[in-house]
């Protein structure tokens, strides 16, 4: 079988990478092992304009979120199924001190911060001690839905199996694995970059972070409440509650300690009763830079990497997706801030020429 493009991994960014070379007539197969554990399908899907204690703008998001609310909407009119909702979030002050620099902050940029009037529309549901601002907009991707719908909808280009890289051969002008020829073949394995044998030496910088789902009845699924944790809407009467970041961890597996200390901020914060659903942890892709890696290897010229999206998945995946594709098809440069040329000089350092 020929194709221009072998991917491996259907995450977030497998999906829209393959997604924008369907768009542009490219022919692709993706190889995905569909592990319910990494990163994209236990991710929350929110889209947060803000970001850190010091409220600031996250990095190139006026480019990103309009793109990416369009990009979410055309993949999800294709596919068949709501794939991204506007779900401001309510943003509890957990101490005096982030009320004054969520007011601060306010005063110098309202862009995405409001204060709103009535502080008591949530006294119902939550224990409010120092009041809530609110970000606006925010936006929450309906990342299990995309991947299941998308799987469907592509069906005869997906193959469930495990990536063997001993099987992967480089050929003239492209690639060779198994029965597929391609013109190049693209990473985009989330935290098992970490040890593809042709990236490995790229700055990841993995961290793992636990989620817990709770059933709880009456609280709204209007918009998604933030307490030092994320409260986001799931299904009816089900929400994701999250994240930790661990960047020291000894293991892939959920807590303990995670859970205990959830189930007691959620008792706190919580007027009203929840259950436990379940609990689960995954290993994000992040990078030291916080920045993605894009593009080839400088040696080897068909195998390519598109991925470190670390916590920004759900924003930059489509927006770098797009780059990505309209560089491959039609020589557009890829941003350098994202183009793993910039690590020339250490991907260079060892050709492998196989695993």
């Amino acid at each position: 079988m020929q194709v221009d493009h072998l991917i491996i991994g259907q995450g977030i960014c497998g999906t829209f990478l393959s997604w924008y070379l369907h768009k542009a007539k490219k022919s692709f197969i993706i190889i995905d092992e569909a592990n319910y554990n990494t990163a994209s399908r236990v991710a929350a899907g929110i889209i947060n304009p803000v970001t850190g204690r010091r409220i600031v703008t996250t990095w190139m998001i006026d480019q990103v979120l309009p793109f990416a609310q369009n990009a979410y909407a055309d993949l999800g009119r294709e596919i068949g199924i709501t794939a991204i909702e506007q779900k401001n979030i309510i943003d509890f002050f957990p101490t005096p001190q982030m009320k004054v620099a969520f007011h601060h902050r306010h005063a110098e940029d309202c862009q995405y911060l409001s204060i709103p009037s009535e502080q008591t529309k949530w006294k119902d549901f939550f224990n409010d001690d120092f009041g809530f601002g609110e970000i606006n907009p925010c936006y929450l991707v309906n990342i299990t839905g995309i991947l299941s719908e998308y799987r469907s909808r592509f069906q005869q280009q997906i193959r469930e199996e495990v990536f063997d890289n001993t099987l992967l051969r480089i050929i003239n002008d492209g690639i060779e694995y198994q029965d597929i020829i391609a013109s190049s073949i693209i990473f985009c394995e989330g935290a098992a970059g970490v040890d593809n044998p042709y990236f490995q030496l790229l700055p990841f910088a993995p961290n793992k972070g636990e989620i817990i789902w709770i059933e709880c009845k009456g609280l709204p699924s209007s918009n998604i409440f933030k307490h030092g944790m994320n409260l986001v809407p799931w299904e009816k009467d089900i929400f994701w509650v999250g994240s930790s970041y661990e960047w020291k961890f000894e293991n892939h597996l959920p807590t303990e300690a995670f859970r205990e200390k959830t189930i007691f901020n959620l008792k706190r914060w919580l007027k009203i009763p929840f259950t436990i659903l379940d609990h689960k942890a995954s290993i994000r892709p992040a990078t030291v830079e916080r920045r993605p890696f894009a593009g080839f290897h400088p040696i080897q010229k068909t195998i390519g990497i598109f991925n470190g999206m670390g916590t920004k998945g759900c924003s930059l995946s489509p927006y770098f997706a797009s780059q990505f594709v309209e560089h491959l098809a039609k020589g557009l440069p890829l941003s350098s801030d994202i183009d793993i040329l910039r690590f020339k000089n250490i991907l260079s350092k060892r050709s492998p020429h196989s695993p």
